[in-house]
């Protein structure tokens, strides 16, 4: 059996969203889906000392000009459209992330991180306002309604804090974090490095 690569993501993250954009071309490629395991990143922030890019790459000559020139060498080498910038840049994605728990317990956890994705990235809105994001996913044909609901359970509530911990107890710092294995891979330029792995270790079954 091919080893299933673990993506570690969190909605408010663009760079989780170009990696998303990205897997499906890869997924076809090597023949191995994705497991999308939902965390929240300002859980791993707080847990690892950690602050977003715009806050750490604030004032530091260069660096900021080399992320944007990074990025676009990622897009032009998975061939995926760039996001839109979010105006309400920082989310709060408690809810959202919360959700997306509850869209696995509902069996619609596909469409709706398409969705949730779709509404931070593509057509940006403020998302953690309870209002907006139960008409964006009403509008991309989920029950907004019911999965905002869901969200509040305690069972959701307690697998997003599990995911989360384990996240950092496996040496998460950020999103997007790959698994394959045991070895981690952070930041979407490390897709390569993640295909590269899971190819070779289908090579070695082979073998």
């Amino acid at each position: 059996m091919s080893p299933r690569p673990r993506f570690l993501f969190d909605v408010g993250s663009p760079n989780a969203f170009l990696a998303h954009e990205a897997i499906p071309a890869i997924e076809k490629r090597i023949g191995v889906r994705f497991d999308y395991v939902p965390v929240l990143l300002g859980g791993i922030f707080k847990a690892t000392n950690n602050k977003s890019p715009a806050e750490t790459l604030a004032g530091i000559k260069n660096k900021r000009e080399f992320q944007a020139i990074e990025t676009e060498r990622f897009i032009k080498r998975f061939q995926v459209a760039p996001y839109v910038w979010n105006p309400f840049f920082p989310v709060n994605t408690l809810n959202l992330m919360r959700a997306a728990v509850a869209a696995q317990f509902e069996g619609v956890f596909e469409p709706y991180v398409e969705a949730a994705f779709h509404h931070m990235w593509r057509e940006p809105k403020k998302m953690d306002d309870p209002g907006v994001a139960t008409e964006a996913l009403v509008a991309s044909g989920l029950d907004g309604v019911r999965l905002l609901a869901r969200a509040q359970e305690g069972d959701v509530k307690a697998t997003l804090i599990t995911n989360t911990q384990d996240a950092v107890e496996r040496g998460a710092f950020g999103s997007p974090t790959f698994f394959v294995g045991s070895e981690m891979f952070f930041g979407k330029e490390q897709l390569r490095d993640v295909e590269e792995m899971i190819l070779g270790k289908q090579q070695q079954r082979r073998e």
